[in-house]
């Protein structure tokens, strides 16, 4: 192999370093974090400042509310003073008519039902926590889904004609309920409701129903006798809690982490990546009819969906860290802004729960938009491939089996034998071409100094043996839409979420079964078991093939760089697929190992043929 040669295929390799390293976890310095958190204790600090003078607006404190948009100018703020940034408990808020009769003790209600049990808290009328009882996190305990426990999740925020700004989460309601548990058995539905009273002899009220076989909590709010106080008679609506991450690997959660909206029939997405600008904050600020906002972890989500027609939108996000680093704290609100109806009351739908396609689609038919099964530009492809072909075959398959690496390898033989028709034609097309290397050779030596001659005998024994030199190509792009799909899918799919098999614990989660004594740059200092595999059997099917030149039709320079791509090629996938879900790279192993099969066949029945023929 010549100079050029190594020169070139060292820059392939760091091309492909660099874009692993664009796409994929990396270190971050401490002493970036402990920056942002003194901006934070700063801007704590104005806050506080500020709640002692509700009524003062100024330029670095808790802005006015903007009535033009009717959306909440001081939804930084309430981002920078939520638990997440380790603040004290938010004391109860003075303001005006609206917290002239509250209760005077924080009290809780326990919701039990089949699916989660809930606390509420009536500082704010809404949920403290959340807990899964079919799902826990990488530890083994129950996932509690909301991460600021010091008040509700959910808070309504107007301002009103007494120039109050109001969020209602730091008031205390009083509870209706007498119970301080409601239990919802199979079948049934049960109700909770908060109502704030107002010197006027108005109220607040909000009335929450939960059921037994679903995620999903209906809740009606109540304007008795107070819309004149509101001023527009616009309020928003949302959830400022961030979500507990639930998995080991918090960095790859963190690429999954975000806030969402829908709006005319388009998927909007808020991430904050750069910690850098805008002190690590962001927000997307839309007008008009919204069908539903959301905030959501690698696995689970929370939804609001508002019944009624709304006035826009806001999804705020803020980091204090770099995304690839496990410290970092990721902080997403989502709310919705609205008027008041004539009738005086508001209707929302709820969901918070695991990001599973049937009870996503249960609750709204594009909810389950906001898990990447494809990149843009094929979601016209991975869209209904996953919702009417892949999830249905896990379903349908996991009533006979419920080991899901079983199912992996079955879905991988499935459809490398959907497949195989092309791959077949793929591979025998590449055989042909290999058997007839020797002629090709003869011909280059016969024809060297005449290029075009050379060419044109080619292409006459291409054609006499009816072979197509495109043939071990075409089929194989046509395969690339499903490969890519699968590729996404399996990462962010919930399906395999802490499913074992072997030594793999989590085939959502890489299976690292050896611990290096020193880190590799791009690789880390642990090496997966499956990715090791699947790329050894990546290098023997490149072998099998004769390289990726279109089974060893080339020669000269041609030929030494196929064969040094045989090498190449695997490492680079095992760089790649490392950190990637070790569900994954079992189904690219068994695909792998197909096709080695395969090809193995044709090779062996291309080798008879052409000793038939001479």
């Amino acid at each position: 192999m010549d100079k050029n040669t190594v020169v070139g295929f060292t820059l392939i390799f760091v091309l492909m370093l660099g874009w692993f390293y664009f796409t994929l976890p990396s270190e971050e310095q401490l002493t970036e974090q402990q920056r942002q958190r003194v901006i934070r204790d700063s801007l704590a600090q104005v806050e506080l400042n500020q709640n002692l003078n509700p009524n003062l607006d100024s330029d670095i404190g808790v802005p006015s509310r903007m009535q033009n948009q009717g959306i909440r100018a001081n939804a930084r703020n309430n981002m920078e003073s939520s638990q997440i940034i380790d603040s004290d408990e938010p004391k109860v808020q003075k303001v005006g008519m609206f917290g002239a009769i509250q209760d005077s003790v924080q009290r809780f209600i326990t919701i039990d039902t089949p699916l989660y049990k809930a606390i509420f808290t009536n500082k704010g009328a809404g949920p403290t926590q959340f807990t899964l009882k079919k799902h826990v996190n990488w530890a083994g305990t129950p996932v509690q889904m909301i991460g600021d426990t010091t008040l509700s999740a959910y808070n309504l925020g107007f301002l009103s004609t007494e120039n109050y700004n109001v969020e209602t989460q730091r008031i205390l309601f009083e509870a209706e309920n007498l119970a301080s548990n409601i239990l919802v058995l199979t079948g049934e539905s049960r109700s909770l409701s908060y109502r704030l009273n107002v010197p006027n002899g108005g109220a607040l009220r909000y009335t929450y129903t939960f059921f037994s076989d679903s995620y999903e909590i209906n809740l009606r709010v109540e304007y008795i006798g107070i819309q004149e106080y509101i001023l527009g008679r616009s309020v928003d609506f949302g959830f400022t809690s961030p979500l507990n991450f639930t998995e080991r690997d918090k960095v790859q959660e963190a690429l999954a982490t975000s806030a969402y909206l829908y709006a005319g029939g388009e998927l909007e997405r808020l991430k904050v990546d750069n910690p850098d600008e805008n002190n690590g904050y962001n927000e997307l600020n839309i007008n008009g009819m919204v069908e539903w906002v959301a905030t959501k972890t690698k696995f689970f989500a929370q939804l609001i969906q508002p019944i009624h027609n709304t006035e826009g939108a806001l999804l705020v996000g803020q980091i204090n860290g770099k995304v690839d680093q496990p410290t970092t704290d990721h902080a997403y609100q989502a709310m919705v802004n609205s008027d008041i109806p004539t009738n005086g009351t508001q209707e929302y739908q709820l969901y918070i729960g695991p990001t599973k396609y049937a009870d996503m689609k249960s609750f709204n038919e594009h909810a389950f938009d906001m898990v990447e099964v494809g990149y843009g530009w094929l979601r016209w492809f991975s869209d209904p491939f996953v919702r009417f072909i892949v999830i249905p075959f896990f379903n349908i398959m996991g009533g006979f089996i419920s080991n899901y690496g079983v199912l992996v390898i079955i879905f991988a033989i499935t459809v490398k034998l959907v497949l195989s028709p092309l791959t077949f034609k793929s591979y025998k097309s590449m055989a042909a071409m290999k058997e007839l290397q020797p002629q090709m050779k003869d011909l280059q030596e016969k024809y060297k100094s005449d290029p075009q001659k050379q060419q044109k005998a080619t292409m006459d024994l291409y054609r006499k043996n009816k072979v197509n030199p495109l043939g071990g190509c075409l089929p194989m792009l046509l395969q690339f839409p499903i490969l890519i799909t699968l590729w996404l899918f399996f990462q962010n799919s919930i399906l395999l979420r802490q499913e074992s098999f072997l030594w793999a614990n989590d085939l959502s989660a890489p299976d690292f079964i050896i611990n290096l004594p020193f880190g590799i740059p791009f690789l880390g200092d642990q090496i997966g078991g499956f990715v090791i595999l699947m790329s050894l059997s990546m290098g023997l099917q490149s072998r099998l093939t004769g390289g990726a030149s279109g089974g060893g039709a080339a020669s000269g320079v041609m030929a030494q760089n196929m064969k040094i791509m045989q090498y190449i090629l695997p490492i680079m996938m095992l760089f790649i697929f490392n950190r990637f879900a070790s569900g994954l790279s079992l189904y690219y192993l068994i695909f792998n190992v197909l096709s080695i099969v395969q090809q193995y066949y044709i090779n062996r029945s291309t080798r008879k043929t052409a000793l038939a023929k001479s």
